[in-house]
C-alpha cells in the first residue's frame, strides 16, 4: 500500500505567538533593511510595484507583500506522466522524493567515491521510478561528462525518459530554460498541454542573506513569464549566512523566499510558485554546511507552519546524512528529519531520498534504504484510525477472554492496509537470515537495485524522443 498526500501538522515546533513574531520581524527586515537585487529585470519590476529602491537596495511595505503573496495560489499541482503520479501541493499535504545536485556517486561496485556522469541520471530516474514510496523525481545529480552549456536539457532528458513521475529540477542558463521548456512541450503536445498539467518544474534557490543575484533574478523572470511552476527556496545556515539562533535563521529563510514570491507575482500574477526552505546548521569549526543535523528537521518543520501561515505550497528538505556510507548515522539522521518534516505537514519533501556525505555524493543503495524509510515516515502521518470497526467492540466481545484474533475476518481485512508492510526490513528468525547469507541491509539494498535496474523501465514513445532529439539542441542520448 502507497501512501502519499496525507494530511500531516500533528507536529507544531512553532506556536500561534512564535509564529506572529516570526511574521513580523520579517516584515520589519523588509521595511528596515531591505534587499540587495542584482538582475536589472528583477529591479524594473520591485519598481514599478511601488518598492523603494535605493541602487540595489530594495524596501518594501508589508501591505505590498502581504498583497503580493496573496496573489500567489494557495495550491499547485504538479502533473506526473500518469495520473498516480500527480501531486497536489498546499495545506498540510505530505509528498517526499528525491532531491539535490550531487556531484560525486558512490559506485556500487567499488564502494568508493567518482564522479556524476549522466548514465548516472539515467538509472537513478529508472531507479526512482520503481521505488514506490518515492513519490516525484527531483533532479538529484550532475552530469561532469557534459558541456555547462547543454547540462540543463540533458539532465531534464535524462529524467523525462526514464521515469514517470514529476520530473523537477534546479537549471544553470537562460537558454536552457528554453530548450528545456520546449522539450517539456513536444512531450505535452503543444504549450498549452504543458501549463494546464505541467509535469516540470524549476528551482531558483535565493543567496542568504537577502540577496538576488543577477542570474537568478533573470532566470525568476523567465520562469515566471512562461508560466511554469517555480520554487523559490533560500538556504540560511546557522552562524554563517544567518543568525545562529533557529528563530533567526527562519527570519532570513522567511525573508528570502518571500522575496521571490514577490518577484514572480510581479512578473505574472497566479504564477504557481512554491516557498521553500534549505535552511540548516553550520559546523562552525571549518563553516561546513550540515545536513544530518537535527537541527534541520526542526527548521523545515517550522518552515512548513510558516508556508501553512502564508497559505502557500511548502517545499521543504530533509532525509539527507553527514556519514559517508550506510551505516546507523546514515539511517538516524535521515530518519528523524524525513519525520519531523513530514508530521510537521511539508507538501514536498525534497532530499529525503538518496543523498549522503553532506549532500556531495548519491548512494544507489540509499535510495533503497530511504524508500523504506520514507514508507514508515507516511505511516505515522497517516497517523491511527479510531471508529466503531477500528475499535473493534464486537470483535473483542465475542473473542473474550484468553481468545486469540488469528482467524478473525476483521484481522484478514485490516492485516495488510492498517500496517506498514516493508520490502527491505529484515524480519526473519536467525536461522533463517543465517541461511540465506548473513546479509545486511546495504546488501538487500543492492539487490533491489539490481532488480529494477534491469528490468525494463518507462521510456518516452519513440516518436517523441526522435523529435526531441532533431529538434532541441545538445541532447545526448
Amino acid at each position: 500500500m502507497v501512501r502519499k498526500g496525507l494530511e500531516g501538522g500533528s507536529y507544531k515546533p512553532l506556536s500561534e505567538d512564535d509564529i506572529a513574531q516570526i511574521h513580523d520581524t520579517s516584515m520589519r527586515v523588509f521595511e528596515e533593511v531591505g534587499f540587495q537585487v542584482n538582475s536589472q529585470k528583477a529591479l524594473a519590476f520591485f519598481r514599478d510595484a511601488g518598492a523603494e529602491v535605493d541602487g540595489h537596495i530594495v524596501r518594501l511595505p508589508r501591505e505590498t507583500v502581504m498583497e503580493l503573496v496573496a496573489r500567489a495560489p494557495s495550491e499547485v499541482t504538479l502533473y506526473g506522466r500518469q495520473p498516480e503520479h500527480h501531486l497536489t501541493l498546499g495545506g498540510a499535504r505530505v509528498y517526499a522524493g528525491t532531491g539535490g545536485t550531487a556531484l560525486h556517486v558512490i559506485d556500487m561496485a567499488s564502494g568508493e567515491r567518482r564522479r556524476a556522469t549522466l548514465h548516472d541520471l539515467k538509472q537513478i530516474a529508472k531507479l526512482g521510478d520503481g521505488l514506490e514510496n518515492i513519490h516525484f523525481f527531483l533532479l538529484p545529480t550532475y552530469p561532469n561528462d557534459v558541456p555547462v552549456e547543454n547540462v540543463d536539457v540533458n539532465r531534464f532528458f535524462a529524467g523525462l525518459d526514464n521515469t514517470s513521475k514529476h520530473v523537477m529540477g534546479g537549471v544553470y542558463t537562460l537558454e536552457g530554460i528554453k530548450r528545456v521548456i520546449r522539450m517539456a512541450e513536444i512531450i505535452a503536445g503543444s504549450a498549452e498541454r504543458l501549463r494546464q498539467e505541467p509535469f516540470i518544474s524549476m528551482i531558483i534557490c535565493a543567496i542568504s542573506p537577502l540577496k538576488m543575484d543577477r542570474a537568478y533574478g533573470d532566470m525568476i523572470v523567465a520562469i515566471a513569464e512562461a508560466g511554469i511552476p517555480i520554487v523559490v527556496p533560500a538556504e540560511p545556515l546557522c552562524g554563517a549566512t544567518s543568525p545562529v539562533t533557529l528563530a533567526g535563521n527562519l527570519v532570513i529563510q522567511n525573508v528570502d523566499s518571500l522575496i521571490g514570491v514577490c518577484l514572480t507575482q510581479m512578473v505574472n500574477r497566479g504564477t504557481p510558485v512554491i516557498y521553500g526552505s534549505v535552511a540548516s546548521s553550520t559546523d562552525l569549526r571549518d563553516l561546513k554546511y550540515i545536513t544530518g543535523a537535527i537541527e534541520m528537521g526542526l527548521l523545515n518543520a517550522a518552515g512548513a507552519q510558516m508556508a501553512q501561515f502564508y497559505r502557500l505550497p511548502f517545499y521543504a528538505t530533509a532525509g539527507m546524512s553527514d556519514a559517508k556510507t550506510i551505516d546507523a548515522q546514515c539511517g538516524y539522521e535521515s530518519a528523524l528529519s524525513s519525520l519531523l518534516c513530514a508530521l510537521a505537514g511539508a507538501n514536498f519533501i525534497h532530499d529525503a531520498a538518496g543523498l549522503l556525505d553532506f549532500a556531495l555524493s548519491v548512494s544507489y543503495e540509499k535510495y533503497v534504504v530511504d524508500n523504506e524509510i520514507i514508507g514508515m515516515v507516511m505511516r505515522a502521518v497517516e497517523g491511527i484510525r479510531v471508529d466503531e470497526d477500528t475499535l473493534a467492540f464486537d470483535l473483542i466481545k465475542e473473542v473474550g477472554p484468553a481468545g486469540h484474533f488469528v482467524a478473525a475476518r476483521h484481522t484478514r481485512k485490516y492485516m495488510r492496509t492498517e500496517h506498514h508492510q516493508p520490502t527491505l526490513s529484515e524480519r526473519d528468525n536467525l536461522e533463517e537470515w543465517q541461511a540465506k547469507g548473513k546479509r545486511d541491509t546495504c546488501a538487500r539494498a543492492r539487490d533491489r537495485v539490481e532488480e529494477i535496474l534491469s528490468a525494463p523501465g518507462y521510456r518516452l514513445p519513440d516518436g517523441v524522443r526522435q523529435r526531441i532529439l532533431e529538434e532541441i539542441p545538445g541532447i545526448i542520448d
